[in-house]
């Protein structure tokens, strides 16, 4: 009796453990699965998240519910996301500043490496140095000549002294040995229209941004800062062909939280891969700031994480921005 006894222990024991594991890829989802992201409705993200959002549930036959927590520098999306259960439903897009707040913050209430793991990536997103069309320039070697022969009379527009734009422009001024005024704005949209009117001649902004007005005559493209030619400015030159240190772009890529099954992880990536293959959807994530380019494995990700946490602690370093 004894030995009965003890073996429904054990088949007791082994269902209540069977009961609490998460679920595997095989019966994963079985319920909406949800992407935090940290900017607010309307947004590009915001919008990226829904298009991508409604593409991959056609393929898990579940919704995608998609968790807006926007403001103070991605830290609140941040921490909601970290905290989620790892159960396989909890998903963050991020955008590269994950890693930038831990160079330009003392503390953070969340750690970009201890508490994520990588789990597909949709896309970098360029930016763009432009000028006013009246600034008498019209490629880089052109506009250094200038700034150096103006020191302080060009003024720089961006997005904030710790924005991803106003932190390269930031490096862009130490690389250039140049002295030009930065003048730091609540958003890309408010730098751009004061080049446009000359209140500053300079701005470096995402692509996407700055394209229409390139088109339009309004802005002057100079250089962008990828590491390969933008789609539709083919002919603007890298800024890296001038300073190889220079490789920074914006990126947007799905995190999990630290504990979540591999297999889940794999599986997502798998069908992430699938979707962005589609042209349609990659040409409608350019329309949004991203160049799709490859979605990476969990284990590539995991080393261009590493990657631009070096990349931009050079950039902090270089610069001498100093945490706050």
């Amino acid at each position: 009796m004894s030995i009965i006894l003890a073996a429904l222990r054990a088949l007791l024991v082994l269902v209540l453990c069977l009961a609490v594991l998460p679920a595997t890829a095989q019966s994963w989802p079985n319920r909406p699965v949800k992407f935090i992201i940290s900017q607010p409705p309307g947004a590009g993200p915001d919008i990226m998240a829904r298009f991508l959002g409604e593409r991959l549930s056609r393929g898990w036959g579940q919704s995608v519910v998609v968790e807006n927590r926007p403001g103070g520098a991605n830290i609140p999306g941040s921490v909601a996301a970290a905290k989620s259960p790892p159960d396989g439903y909890n998903y963050f897009m991020a955008t590269g500043g994950i890693l930038l707040n831990a160079h330009t913050f003392k503390t953070l209430p969340y750690d970009p490496d201890k508490d994520f793991v990588p789990v597909a990536f949709f896309g970098k997103a360029p930016f763009v140095l432009a000028v006013n069309p009246t600034l008498p320039v019209n490629n880089l070697p052109e506009l250094l000549a200038y700034l150096k022969a103006n020191p302080g009379k060009v003024s720089f527009a961006s997005e904030g002294t710790r924005s991803l734009g106003g932190m390269m422009g930031e490096y862009f001024k130490v690389l250039a040995g140049a002295q030009f005024e930065h003048v730091p704005y609540n958003g890309a949209a408010a730098g751009i229209q004061d080049t446009i009117v000359g209140r500053t001649q300079m701005t470096l902004q995402s692509a996407t941004s700055v394209s229409p007005f390139v088109k339009a005559g309004k802005l002057r493209a100079i250089a962008v800062t990828s590491s390969r030619p933008v789609p539709g400015m083919d002919n603007i030159p890298m800024l890296k062909a001038t300073y190889p240190n220079f490789e920074y772009v914006g990126w947007y890529m799905l995190y999990a939280p630290t504990g979540t099954a591999a297999d889940i992880v794999q599986r997502v990536n798998r069908d992430v891969d699938r979707v962005l293959r589609d042209p349609e959807v990659a040409q409608k994530l350019f329309e949004l700031g991203p160049v799709v380019e490859d979605v990476g494995t969990p284990e590539s990700l995991r080393q261009f994480h590493k990657e631009e946490h070096e990349r931009w602690a050079r950039l902090v370093k270089a610069t001498g921005i100093q945490p706050e």
